[in-house]
């Protein structure tokens, strides 16, 4: 059924990119501190630091850079082969199982020693980060990630210029409001997990399963009732 220009679906919606982008933020903050001292949002690092060990003729340090680098690929392929057979399942789509998912490799996360190797959680988190931002597109017609910033300061400089531009037009000062709220929603998880990390170490990513089950409970609802009219729809991005 098709649905009218200015309707989104539950998964597209801007209070659920906050959400995300909250949690990204968490895992960055997370790896960093405890595991590793490395990023898993996105992969622009990993490639800065294989080219270098490269450089140095360290091809084994090299190596051990295409492990998180491959499980990032992996996450964009399964994300985009995936959602297709789940859909003609009918029923729940796409988004709400790689919720379901997160759910268990959060929760599995949480129970790993400490002296377990920081590899474990670094693929895993890559390996998940890559779908959700593969997966999550645009927020209400807004295309915005998921899983870091780079983006979004970016458009926050291209839409200060034309909100000063056209001072008269409300639509510019929401778009620069939207990426700017995606931002401090980051920040905010990357501050929680920080503070969590410190105290409960690795059991701290438990905290996440907080606003995971929310978007969970939230999605079951949209599939199951308010949005079985629109089961075959994608979302817009897609």
């Amino acid at each position: 059924m098709d649905r009218d220009k200015e309707e989104y679906l539950e998964c597209e919606k801007r209070w659920v990119f906050g959400f995300l982008i909250f949690i990204a933020g968490f895992y960055g903050a997370f790896t960093y501190s405890i595991r590793g001292g490395v990023f898993c949002n996105a992969q622009t690092a990993n490639f800065v630091l294989f080219a270098m060990e490269l450089g140095k003729k360290n091809f084994f340090n090299a190596f051990y850079y295409l492990i998180p680098m491959g499980a990032y690929l992996l996450g964009a392929v399964f994300s985009e082969a995936l959602p297709n057979p789940i859909k003609k399942m009918r029923a729940i789509r796409w988004d709400t199982m790689l919720i379901i998912l997160e759910i268990f490799v959060v929760a599995f996360l949480g129970f790993l020693p400490e002296s377990a190797p920081f590899q474990i959680s670094q693929v895993a988190i890559n390996f998940i980060c890559s779908m959700q931002y593969n997966t999550f597109r645009q927020a209400q017609g807004i295309p915005s990630a998921t899983t870091f910033c780079t983006n979004h300061v970016r458009q926050i400089g291209v839409w200060i210029v034309k909100a000063f531009k056209n001072r008269r037009d409300k639509t510019y000062t929401k778009m620069l409001l939207h990426h700017t709220v995606m931002i401090i929603c980051f920040i905010t998880g990357g501050i929680v997990s920080t503070v969590l990390c410190n105290k409960f170490e690795g059991k701290a990513i438990w905290f996440v399963l907080i606003p995971l089950f929310v978007l969970l409970f939230d999605f079951l609802y949209a599939d199951l009732k308010k949005e079985r009219q629109y089961f075959s729809a994608k979302p817009h991005g897609h």
